[in-house]
């Protein structure tokens, strides 16, 4: 009962107080984050003088700099990237059920960065990338086609099945892969399980531009997300040119989504659960929904990454394994809702 009133008074709070109280929360799991469960003891107070007044010569300043916060940051903008783009294919098929991992985009990724692994490992973090933006491209393509989902009407089902059916034949064609070149085969493992234990600056270097267009690019077009939520003839108008909308919105999605996929691996769920947790705060507009569900997405990939070290200390769990046990009870709990 106290839980619910406490949650009741958060969403009664005015926008830039949910904003502010989230970006705090945000701030002191990133703090947290440098410094638990670590093999060589951290305290909060060093990592706070890492990062005011670094010191090379001490171990516990060149862990915190070297791993801790790069790994911070890169599981911060994979949350953000992950749950704003499942909230723009949310609005753009007006599907509540549409996200990156049900909708065949993760498993696209993962076959194109698979492949690029397997066959071409000399392109690096840069081809990985691209292959994962092409591969989740083609699923989302395909998904959409096959879904109906530019057809109106109640298209919600088969636009799911077509997800689940590309999905399941990516994954195949996946493993398939990982047996021809068992060699090459470890990286792809690992990134299967979707994790951010091995972020390193060179990974934010790669990630943080890319994310910072696609997020800008997503800001931007939550007006026109808006709009297309009244419905095509409506959208239509009311002066939104549907083509190009559509196109804008599926290309930063695959931005978003192949930003992240490449650095982390295939992390799911966050583009489904956390849009719905926004949107219980702040209601349908996006221009609110955006920010909100970026903020939320990045502090439950931290709070999974940080759950994660602690679940067989000093092994670490996968932190997409943490979060698929969080977000295969929603997925089935939203079905559920949906055809009953």
């Amino acid at each position: 009962m106290q839980n619910n009133t406490m949650l009741n008074v958060f969403k009664n709070l005015p926008y830039l107080g949910q904003y502010f109280i989230l970006s705090f929360l945000l701030c002191l799991f990133a703090w947290l984050s440098l410094f638990s469960w670590s093999i060589v003891p951290i305290t909060g107070q060093q990592a706070l003088t890492a990062l005011l007044h670094p010191d090379k010569n001490i171990i516990a300043h060149s862990i915190v700099l070297d791993l801790r916060l790069p790994r911070v940051l890169v599981a911060a903008v994979v949350g953000a990237c992950l749950a704003v783009a499942g909230a723009i294919m949310q609005g753009l098929t007006r599907n509540p059920l549409a996200s990156p991992s049900v909708l065949g985009v993760n498993a696209g990724a993962a076959l194109g960065m698979a492949t690029v692994s397997t066959i071409a490992p000399w392109f690096g973090l840069f081809g990985t990338s691209v292959a994962a933006i092409i591969g989740g491209a083609i699923t989302w393509s395909l998904v959409m086609l096959l879904g109906a989902a530019w057809r109106g009407g109640n298209e919600h089902g088969r636009l799911v099945l077509a997800g689940v059916a590309i999905s399941a034949l990516c994954a195949a064609l996946t493993k398939a892969m990982i047996i021809l070149h068992e060699d090459q085969a470890a990286g792809v493992l690992t990134w299967l399980a979707g994790s951010v234990a091995d972020a390193r600056w060179s990974h934010w270097q790669q990630l943080w531009p890319m994310a910072l267009v696609g997020l800008l690019g997503a800001f931007l077009m939550s007006p026109t997300l808006n709009l297309l939520n009244l419905g095509e003839d409506n959208a239509r108008s009311l002066g939104v040119k549907l083509g190009w909308a559509r196109v804008i919105c599926s290309l930063l999605v695959l931005l978003l989504v192949g930003a992240a996929l490449s650095v982390a691996g295939s992390i799911a769920f966050i583009g489904l659960l956390v849009p719905h947790m926004a949107k219980s705060l702040v209601g349908q507009d996006h221009r609110k929904v955006l920010p909100i569900a970026a903020i939320m997405g990045a502090l439950l990939v931290m709070i999974a990454d940080v759950v994660s070290r602690s679940i067989i200390y000093p092994i670490e769990t996968p932190a997409g394994a943490i979060l698929a046990l969080i977000g295969a009870p929603f997925f089935i709990y939203m079905v559920r809702a949906r055809t009953s």
